[in-house]
């Protein structure tokens, strides 16, 4: 009873949030939200060849086995989608805080409440669940020994987390001098590369690690400058100057093709990230530019409207806790003695359906269970003017 009139109730406010929606609203950018944590859920849960050690799951994915397959990670990489859609939405919200006199304590309170509860709450169940563990099997090695993977949307966090922060000054940088400022970003990305490749300099990998992510989010703000104006042709340039520059990049032997860590290559372009990245984001944004138009008109059909509207209300929660759905399936997997093909033949094929159903089935558990938190860190007090 108690269950069904959560549903109700969640119901209820969807289809106000459906029908509340204003005609001025990017309903795209949403969708593109959607569609990338999507990706990566699906990336993770299907295309991986989950194998266990005798110590600990690993995943890697079958690229190195099917060949030309790197090339799919040109659209398929989405992270950087996510970027994109950040900046759009960071800057609204941004200039939103700063017009109605909060400035930046009213913006950052705002954005890292939304984005750090779930995260809390994800971190404070994971210790409970290790603690219990510990006291409760002897020997037990913890989950950081035995699935790490369950962190992996951690690193996310912290890389979006870096951009949220800095958007204050990288959006009023953009504002006032946009061309100088990507430009000198981009030169700086690209001096990095060529400290840890020819100087050999590890370090400035990771310096590109923290730069490359902020470039790819001032993309973003390109996108609000020039989403509603920017016509096919033009957006067509920019996807093929992103493929130009992607291709020209990865011809070189710093540079592995495939935009994912690969098993066999010497390094990732994903981790320390590489000036790749940021061309993959061009390219991306082109897409998503020429895209835009058709795009948004079928998005203003309520019937496809609805389920954008429902995965944006529970996407952090989704994302976190989608590994530990797959852990779950694992778990029982294992304790039945079954083990998933560790190689792309056929029968781990005929398998990928079983690979989105089961962990589905178990992430809306755990959305049911911790969605809420997500809905509390977008509260705002009484009074106050809701950012995007």
């Amino acid at each position: 009873m108690g269950a069904g009139r959560a549903w109700r109730s969640w119901r209820r406010r969807l289809d106000a949030a459906v029908a509340a929606t204003p005609d001025t609203r990017d309903r795209y950018v949403d969708f593109l939200r959607a569609l990338a944590i999507a990706v990566v859920v699906l990336w993770h849960w299907a295309l991986s060849l989950l194998r266990w050690t005798g110590e600990r799951w690993v995943m890697p994915n079958p690229i190195h086995a099917v060949p030309g397959s790197w090339l799919a990670t040109w659209l398929l990489q989405v992270v950087t989608v996510f970027f994109i859609v950040g900046g759009y939405a960071n800057a609204a919200a941004w200039w939103s805080a700063h017009r109605g006199g909060r400035g930046w304590r009213g913006y950052l309170a705002a954005r890292l409440r939304r984005l750090l509860l779930p995260v809390v709450v994800f971190l404070a169940v994971w210790a409970a669940v290790e603690l219990v563990a510990h006291l409760a099997v002897p020997g037990y090695a913890g989950v950081l020994r035995y699935a790490p993977m369950v962190f992996t949307p951690l690193w996310f966090v912290v890389a979006y987390l870096w951009v949220v922060v800095l958007t204050p000054v990288t959006a009023t940088l953009h504002a006032r001098a946009r061309w100088p400022t990507v430009t000198a970003m981009a030169v700086a990305v690209a001096g990095c590369d060529l400290l840890r490749f020819a100087a050999g300099l590890p370090v400035a990998g990771w310096v590109n690690t923290a730069l490359v992510w902020v470039v790819v989010h001032q993309l973003g703000y390109f996108y609000r400058d020039a989403a509603r104006t920017t016509g096919p042709g033009r957006a067509a340039a920019v996807a093929g100057a992103g493929v130009l520059l992607l291709a020209g990049l990865t011809s070189l032997a710093a540079y592995p093709p495939s935009m994912v860590a690969t098993v066999g290559q010497e390094r990732s372009n994903i981790f320390p990230t590489t000036a790749t990245i940021a061309a993959l984001a061009l390219l991306q944004l082109g897409v998503i530019l020429v895209l835009r138009r058709p795009v948004s008109r079928w998005l203003r059909r309520p019937a496809v409207w609805r389920p954008v509207v429902a995965a944006n209300t529970v996407i952090l929660t989704v994302f976190l806790w989608h590994m530990t759905a797959l852990l779950v399936v694992l778990g029982v997997l294992r304790a039945l003695d079954v083990n998933p093909p560790a190689e792309p033949t056929a029968a781990w094929w005929a398998q990928r359906p079983f690979w989105v159903v089961a962990p589905a089935l178990v992430l809306v558990v755990l959305v049911a269970v911790f969605a809420r938190f997500e809905h509390l860190g977008r509260a705002r007090p009484a009074g106050r003017h809701r950012d995007r």
